[in-house]
């Protein structure tokens, strides 16, 4: 039994220490995944330790304290995304409608069939905005029944898994669809005009993740978040981001996106509201997100039932309330963050000047 156990707490201990280390090959970045999963199996393996181990022996103590730091190690990521956390948007105290903002972000898995399905989401919640990732041809063609509804619309029907949509109620103007770091990876950009006659600067991104059958690093995927985090880190406009980041909530690269960028997670305090993977509950994290300046405070954000893909359709509701700006604040990078920022676009040759900046 004790080899037994000191197998299983080596192994927690390498999928703990493995993600600290500085690169990007996907076989170490997967291990930001399932920190929620490693906290739930290293308190499990814990348990065990106390049950079957002679605590007369140095060993055992050695053991339970390597599993007990893994655990709480793990728990310092996840428990933000909870409501042991203090929120970091502030609840909403104006409900009237002319400022609230409504966006459903689908990734719709491109062979799916079910359009109706997301096509009855969006007539039960009437989202002000439509945004899809992996969506080609044939899911423009279906989703184009939102147009009577929904006639501002970007289209980018693609076959790669990487199409994008953008169907809305609201005007739409300075629109760009941009191919940041790889030339087969789309971007959109805009601005969204509400129903104030206020301009929003929104960005809707999909970039590739690291992975065996797709970039093997995460780099190109980092170097996106960061050149889109710069860009509208130096912006005073009201910003939305919003996508399938191929990155979980509390993983470094989407932290860092936080930090240089200054905008806001509304799950800070509230949820994790896993969107992946739609078909195995313990195999969830947080892919789907939302981010926003602090222009914005929080209504609502729920997770959507399935609509056939491997995602789960992510609807946030905002309040437009400027006057909340100096009550909400983000993280902030620390020189060696910056610093690590600048190596990933440099290597890519990439930088915040290639995003389209709307109403800049």
């Amino acid at each position: 039994m004790l080899l037994l156990i000191s197998l299983l707490t080596l192994i927690i201990l390498t999928v703990t220490v493995l993600p600290i280390l500085h690169n990007a090959h996907w076989t170490i970045r997967g291990f930001d995944f399932p920190r929620l999963q490693l906290a739930i199996l290293a308190a499990f393996l814990l348990l065990a330790q106390i049950v079957y181990l002679d605590f007369t022996m140095l060993t055992s103590w050695l053991l339970c304290s390597i599993v007990f730091l893994c655990c709480c190690y793990h728990l310092w990521w996840i428990l933000p995304y909870t409501k042991l956390w203090p929120a970091e948007v502030l609840a909403t105290k104006d409900n009237a409608v002319e400022r609230q903002l409504s966006i459903i972000t689908a990734n719709v898995l491109m062979p799916n069939r079910d359009a109706h399905k997301l096509i009855e989401l969006v007539h039960l919640h009437q989202p002000d905005v439509l945004v899809t990732l992996e969506s080609n041809q044939w899911w423009q063609d279906q989703l184009d029944a939102l147009k009577a509804d929904m006639p501002y619309t970007i289209n980018c029907p693609l076959d790669n898994l990487y199409g994008m949509h953008v169907y809305s109620r609201l005007p739409l103007d300075e629109v760009d669809i941009s191919f940041l770091v790889e030339d087969d990876i789309p971007s959109m950009h805009a601005l969204l005009k509400l129903r104030t006659n206020d301009w929003v600067r929104v960005h809707f991104l999909h970039p590739a993740p690291p992975s065996p059958t797709e970039n093997e690093e995460s780099s190109e995927r980092d170097a996106e978040l960061v050149i889109v985090a710069r860009s509208v880190a130096s912006s005073k406009q009201p910003t939305i981001v919003t996508g399938d980041l191929n990155d979980v909530a509390w993983s470094r690269t989407t932290r860092l996106f936080r930090k240089l960028s200054g905008l806001l997670d509304p799950r800070i305090g509230r949820g994790m509201f896993n969107t992946f993977h739609a078909s195995y509950p313990f195999l969830r994290w947080p892919l789907d997100h939302l981010f926003h300046s602090e222009h914005f405070t929080m209504h609502s954000i729920q997770r959507l039932p399935s609509i056939g893909s491997d995602h789960f359709s992510l609807l946030t509701k905002l309040s437009f309330t400027p006057k909340k700006v100096v009550e909400q604040s983000g993280l902030e990078a620390d020189n060696e963050e910056k610093a690590f920022a600048t190596k990933i676009t440099e290597d890519q040759k990439v930088s915040k000047l290639d995003v389209p900046a709307p109403g800049e």
